[in-house]
């Protein structure tokens, strides 16, 4: 009985964080774990001082799947730098990522807490 209930709790917890790592795997496939990390500061800031930031905010998962793809220009990226949260001013372009997968992204990016 034992065995049962903790095959059905491991099964559980791989069935909830499956798509967290798929999601994290697809952020490492696609280099942006060069500059940012989920929660240590790196290049750029972390995932979850961004899921912070637009906590709540209309738009915010199409804000940051462009932002993926597109980059920012340099004075919208020094805001992050003046608060000590990023050594680069700006974003590059990540042109290795298609507009699905900068959507998948986003959505994991904004759900972490």
């Amino acid at each position: 009985m034992k065995t049962t209930h903790l095959s059905l709790l491991l099964a559980a917890g791989v069935l909830v964080s499956g798509p967290v790592l798929a999601d994290e795997a697809l952020a490492k496939a696609k280099g942006c774990l060069a500059c940012h990390t989920v929660d240590k500061k790196l290049i750029g800031p972390t995932y979850k001082e961004v899921a912070k930031k637009y906590a709540g905010q209309k738009g915010a998962e199409a804000k940051v799947a462009e932002t993926i793809v597109k980059g920012t220009p340099v004075p919208a990226g020094a805001g992050w730098q003046k608060e000590g949260k990023a050594t680069l001013p700006f974003m590059p372009p990540n042109t290795t990522v298609k507009p699905d997968e900068a959507d998948k992204l986003a959505k994991w990016i904004l759900g972490l807490k």
